[in-house]
């Protein structure tokens, strides 16, 4: 994974902003009036209530209404400095529909597709392959209004025709390469299959859990009000993900631990899907080797 990224503990948002940042004058007010709402109605947030809010609120989320990506964004991925990155993998992927015996129908599947550069320049290699590229569709899955224009833009999208000569963007979009383009909110969508999957830098912006061990057993950090400010505390008895945790996971030596529920679900959706229809995945992210405990961190300007 670590040939992929490069880029150290950088979570794409705030994963890593101090709680406290939320409080100061240059964040959003409404987001952490929004955020102080929630725990007035329903108590602390876990961490990954938290995060989710942050990164995809649909008034304020950090990804939804603005580019996060390039010299003006706060990072920097490797499809953005060399379009050799996504013409390997797309190599890649020729050689295992190949070895997959030359499927009629494919799907490509991204996961947080970005400006959508990784595709396009994964499609402009499989235009060089007609067989191939006329038995795929491509799928991408992405929650960000902002960012979808981005990659229709990219991609040079426009809506495929119906019978009667109309537009529809429900049929998907035909991108410049010739392959119809489209978009989904989450996996539950997509279709069952032949599929190649590609995530990259996809997972590490998931929502975490964090768990920390004390005298009486797990417990989960939450997140509370703290005067007009919001602060770390710990839940005063089991919560459902520290339970899951020290039943499913009960040799852990750390005392502190992120768990991402929504990483491991989507993972299971994908194998089950590969397992299913068949195809295949390459995931490309950083992170470490489980030793680590606290990586709640954000990093600015970042090149991965």
């Amino acid at each position: 994974m670590h040939v992929f990224s490069r880029r150290l503990l950088f979570s794409k948002l705030i994963r890593a902003a101090s709680v406290r940042h939320l409080s100061e004058p240059s964040t959003k007010p409404g987001l952490l009036r929004h955020l102080r709402s929630r725990i007035k109605a329903d108590g602390p947030l876990s961490v990954a209530d938290y995060m989710k809010e942050c990164l995809t609120n649909p008034a304020w989320g950090y990804y939804m209404s603005r580019d996060v990506f390039g010299e003006k964004g706060d990072f920097t991925t490797s499809p953005e400095i060399s379009q050799m990155f996504g013409e390997l993998i797309a190599v890649w992927f020729v050689n295992e529909w190949d070895l997959h015996d030359r499927p009629g129908r494919i799907n490509l599947i991204e996961l947080g597709p970005g400006r959508g550069t990784l595709v396009d320049d994964m499609l402009r290699v499989f235009s060089k392959f007609a067989p191939m590229r006329q038995a795929l569709s491509v799928h991408l899955v992405e929650v960000s209004p902002k960012l979808t224009q981005i990659q229709q833009s990219k991609l040079a999208a426009t809506p495929t025709p119906t019978a009667d000569g109309t537009p529809s963007v429900d049929q998907g979009l035909l991108s410049r390469h010739g392959v119809l383009v489209h978009w989904h909110r989450d996996v539950s969508t997509l279709p069952k299959e032949f599929s190649f999957f590609i995530a990259h830098e996809f997972f590490d912006a998931l929502p975490i859990h964090k768990l920390q061990r004390t005298k009486a057993g797990w417990r989960e950090v939450m997140i509370d009000e703290a005067g007009s400010q919001l602060k770390y505390v710990l839940s005063s008895k089991p919560t459902v993900t520290s339970q899951y945790f020290e039943k499913n996971i009960p040799s852990e030596g750390r005392d502190h631990v992120e768990l991402s529920l929504e990483s491991g679900a989507i993972v299971e959706s994908i194998a089950r899907r590969i397992v299913d229809h068949g195809g295949c995945a390459l995931i490309a992210d950083y992170g470490h080797d489980g030793t680590k405990t606290d990586t709640f961190r954000v990093r600015r300007g970042v090149t991965s």
